[in-house]
């Protein structure tokens, strides 16, 4: 007989057939603190604006998101719990790390051992979120008992130099005990294909591993392919982020990849910050996925299928985890 499987979300476990429509990158509350000295936007801490874009998504059929903020830089971990009780979707926390500029110089994740880290990424996947770790190290006193679903990790030019790849190595153990997926935070396609490599490596199954941000350069077509090709997901979550490029051109790129036959690879999602949801005067807002760029999806050939396939199959596979 197979294992069971669920998604594991703040409000506790959800099988897969009842997950819904569901947004895989966006970032819900981000607490006055450190990340939002390096970009004011970075900063999402009102929870009735939240909770009023929340409602809009739900009212546009959005059933679930998965919250890419992990712990250490600003995870509002009781707020996530209550907004999604209030508002009724599905809300995916996030364990593990950002990027290295996400923490001052002396955090406590910039020198836990790979086994302490691993031990932290663990606790909050089978046990409940670690609270106040903005300024203080995980305890296991202070904790809500919600739980998170993935380990989110994030590579950079420094990480990827630095021989002391503790982090990673810590993610990936994590993934072994637990069956969690790992998502990973990347700015170029050469860093996808280099974290990839490295879980892969280290027995990290491809249908565990979520490679994000890797349509902010619209380049490289045959990269992506062999990404797909080898199992793992790819994200596409620069959706209204105009930027890096318009949404026409981001349509057409989803659409050859459809046509290229990787529907059961692809998740979307729009990775907001504050000037990007429309309830803190954004301009965009959780609905944009639904009301404008599924729509414009429509209009370059894209069916019906490929589209629940993107936004409630592959998500509800991706984020899955052992019961």
């Amino acid at each position: 007989m197979a294992a069971s499987r669920a998604i594991r979300t703040v409000r506790g476990p959800v099988e897969p057939e009842r997950f819904g429509f569901c947004h895989s990158h966006e970032h819900l509350f981000l607490a006055n603190g450190h990340p939002a000295t390096l970009n004011p936007a970075l900063r999402i801490d009102d929870y009735e604006l939240t909770l009023e874009e929340l409602r809009s998504f739900r009212a546009a059929g959005g059933r679930a998101i998965v919250d890419a903020q992990p712990l250490g830089c600003g995870r509002m971990e009781a707020e996530l719990v209550r907004v999604s009780q209030e508002a009724d979707v599905h809300v995916v926390a996030s364990t593990g790390f950002h990027k290295l500029a996400f923490y001052k110089e002396n955090h406590w994740i910039r020198r836990l051992s790979a086994d302490a880290l691993r031990d932290v990424f663990v606790h909050e996947l089978r046990h409940g979120l670690f609270v106040g770790t903005d300024s203080a190290e995980p305890d296991a006193s202070a904790t809500v008992a919600a739980k998170a679903g993935q380990i989110k990790t994030a590579v950079d030019a420094e990480r990827m130099a630095d021989a002391d790849k503790r982090w990673f190595e810590a993610a990936a153990a994590a993934s072994l005990a637990t069956g969690a997926p790992i998502m990973c935070h990347t700015e170029s396609v050469e860093q996808g294909e280099w974290l990839v490599e490295f879980y892969l490596s280290r027995g990290v199954p491809p249908e565990r591993i979520i490679v994000c941000h890797l349509d902010r350069a619209l380049e490289r077509p045959e990269s992506h392919r062999r990404l797909a090709a080898r199992g793992v997901y790819l994200e596409y979550d620069t959706i209204g982020r105009f930027k890096y490029h318009s949404d026409e051109a981001e349509a057409r790129w989803i659409a050859d990849m459809l046509a290229g036959e990787f529907a059961d690879r692809l998740l979307l999602g729009l990775d907001t910050t504050r000037a990007r949801l429309r309830s803190y005067g954004g301009e965009i807002g959780l609905t944009h996925m639904i009301d404008v760029f599924l729509p414009l999806l429509r209009t370059y050939g894209v069916e019906e299928a490929h589209i629940a396939q993107m936004m409630v199959v592959n998500p509800a596979n991706a984020f899955a985890m052992p019961t």
